[in-house]
């Protein structure tokens, strides 16, 4: 089976409209604006209305498998959404069934600016307005005014399954929707004059393949044949060649498991081509086996199944039944909840040049990891990157004097939610119920001299903490850190983003990490001041300090210990990856 998403990536500026009269841009109407308003007193200044998109739906809307219904994604913090459509749609011309966002702003879309109260009134638009379709076969700009402007980009994904399986066939056909031709490999004893065919949506879900062979005896693939195919948003036709060829390869039926972010134990493996597999599992210690419910098939020679609740003090055993054949069996011990990307392989990065911003996660995916280049790029570049180095992926962290001041490199769970005039307000931490005894991760470091030092009020501790008292560490090698923190503390908001542990850098209102807050539940910390020049792992044993259940975990690492004060070496740099939590 192949999935296709299709997508592309660029955007386009709104020229705003006026009842179908082309407008200046804004920034020459603003321009203009301003030079008029000379006579008029500036002491009463515009308040601050913000506006974020709350709400979308659009023709043809489902989830990530082409199905049922789901909500759009909506990342406030880049102001981005995005949504799954079907093949039902074409995505050329999309109808915009309702949108809604908060203080009823202005909306500039298709070229029109109207209040969007009245363009998106809460039971919809009429089917055929013309204002409410676009074409998304790329992300699309639309803006919200208030007294201010708020840019957001809308991406579709439409999800387009093709199927193909035949009797006799070893592995998943491979189809290429770009040259339209699909080849299929069947095993040597399979008689290519003679095939069953199973599936065969070539058109995906809803289209039509003319003539259809699924509704054919057997079809003759001596020779390749050319089928006509229609998608489900068109009437178009397009010819389609398929090859079906012999081989020698047969599938063996395999078994393996591997821990999910989640917490979970994935069972996984091949299967000969739609053979149906029993999955079973059982505590070591135990004489009978239990037979896993709700397998998976991701494709017509794959299998999978989660398992849940299991304790992580007692080893287990699994094996699959294929007909006659039994694979051998799997020992495993439940590893409990991890950290999501946590070998740091998925990046994205926004904008162009100096000012690009480097994000560790997919583009369209939640974000778990978040690091300070959002505040880093308002006045530089990004100094907590990711790099590639002999097959590895890694986060590389590296301690800078941006401009106005010292900005150490840096990731952690949580979230960006805010700068404060050059200063980063962060949201540390994600939703986590475990306990696990120890972290382990890989890492290098080099370290230089401290050339750079700072001072603020620490609220959190209640003291001062001057720059006379940094001063003597001018010259001394800078220091890496990482760090680990379970907690059960009580949630705050900051500006509409709930923040489990709100962390301020501002340094006259510096709010960091309290060691003695009595919801710290586990902590364990490493700090090294030397060169590692070769990938190292490093086991923290994480302390904890009483028996609560937490509810969030936070994951620190910086490339300068003391960077929260503006103190480090200009050129220290840390590669770290592959957090693991053991229990």
């Amino acid at each position: 089976m192949t999935t296709s998403h299709n997508r592309y990536h660029i955007t386009k500026q709104p020229r705003l409209m006026q009842n179908g009269i082309a407008m200046m841009p804004f920034y020459l109407l603003l321009t203009l604006l301003l030079l008029c308003s000379c006579d008029i007193p500036d002491d009463i200044p515009y308040p601050i209305v913000e506006s974020e998109l709350t709400s979308l739906k659009v023709e043809g809307q489902c989830d990530e498998t082409g199905t049922g219904d789901a909500e759009v994604r909506i990342d406030k913090t880049n102001r981005r959404a995005e949504v799954y459509v079907n093949d039902l749609v074409d995505i050329t011309h999309l109808r915009i069934k309702k949108i809604e966002a908060t203080n009823d702003p202005h909306i500039v879309i298709n070229d029109t600016i109207r209040r969007l109260s009245d363009s998106y009134p809460t039971q919809g638009m009429p089917t055929g307005s013309p204002e409410m379709t676009l074409d998304f076969s790329r992300p699309q700009a639309i803006t919200l005014f208030t007294y201010q402007r708020y840019d957001w980009i809308i991406s579709v994904t439409q999800v387009i399954k093709r199927e193909v399986e035949v009797e006799g066939q070893v592995g998943d056909a491979i189809i290429d929707p770009d040259t339209r031709v699909a080849i299929i490999y069947v095993n040597e004893s399979q008689d290519l004059s003679a095939i069953k065919v199973k599936k065969f949506s070539l058109g995906g879900q809803h289209g039509s393949v003319d003539p259809d062979p699924t509704q054919q005896a057997s079809v003759d693939f001596t020779n390749s044949r050319r089928y006509y195919v229609k998608n489900g948003w068109s009437n178009l036709i397009y010819p389609w060649v398929v090859y079906v060829y012999q081989t020698a390869g047969t599938i063996q039926p395999t078994i393996a498991v591997t821990s999910t972010a989640k917490g979970a134990s994935l069972i996984s493996g091949t299967r000969p081509n739609g053979v149906m597999p029993k999955v079973e599992y059982k505590a070591a210690s135990d004489a009978d086996w239990t037979v896993a419910s709700e397998v998976r098939f991701p494709t017509a020679t794959t299998y999978e199944v989660e398992l849940n609740g299991l304790k992580s003090d007692v080893q287990y055993l699994c094996r699959a039944t294929f007909g006659q054949t039994v694979t051998e069996e799997q020992a495993f011990y439940f590893e409990g909840e991890q950290l999501e990307n946590s070998s740091f392989d998925e990046w994205h990065v926004e904008g162009e040049g100096l000012r690009a911003l480097y994000c560790p996660w997919a583009e369209g995916a939640e974000s778990y990891w978040d690091t300070g280049n959002h505040g880093a790029t308002t006045v530089g570049a990004s100094n907590s990157t990711f790099a590639d180095e002999d097959g590895r992926r890694y986060a590389n962290l590296q301690s800078k004097f941006i401009v106005i001041k010292f900005a150490a490199g840096n990731i952690f769970t949580g979230k960006y939610v805010d700068t404060d005039g050059t200063n980063g307000v962060l949201a540390f931490g994600r939703p986590f119920t475990s306990r696990p005894t120890q972290m382990t991760f890989e890492f290098q470091y080099k370290t230089s001299p401290i050339t750079r030092n700072g001072g603020a009020w620490n609220n959190a501790w209640g003291q001062y903490i001057s720059k006379e008292m940094y001063e003597n560490m001018k010259g001394k090698p800078d220091s890496c850190s990482v760090f680990i923190a379970l907690g059960d503390w009580t949630p705050t908001t900051y500006k509409g983003n709930l923040c489990p542990y709100l962390i301020r850098t501002r340094p006259s209102a510096l709010h960091l990490m309290d060691l003695q807050d009595p919801h710290l539940i586990g902590y364990a910390q490493m700090t090294c001041g030397h060169d590692v020049s070769s990938w190292t792992e490093q086991t923290l044993d994480i302390d904890y300090r009483n028996g609560r259940t937490p509810t969030t975990i936070i994951v620190v690492a910086s490339s300068s210990k003391y960077g929260d004060y503006f103190t480090g070496g200009e050129e220290s740099q840390m590669k770290v990856d592959n957090f693991k939590l053991k229990y």
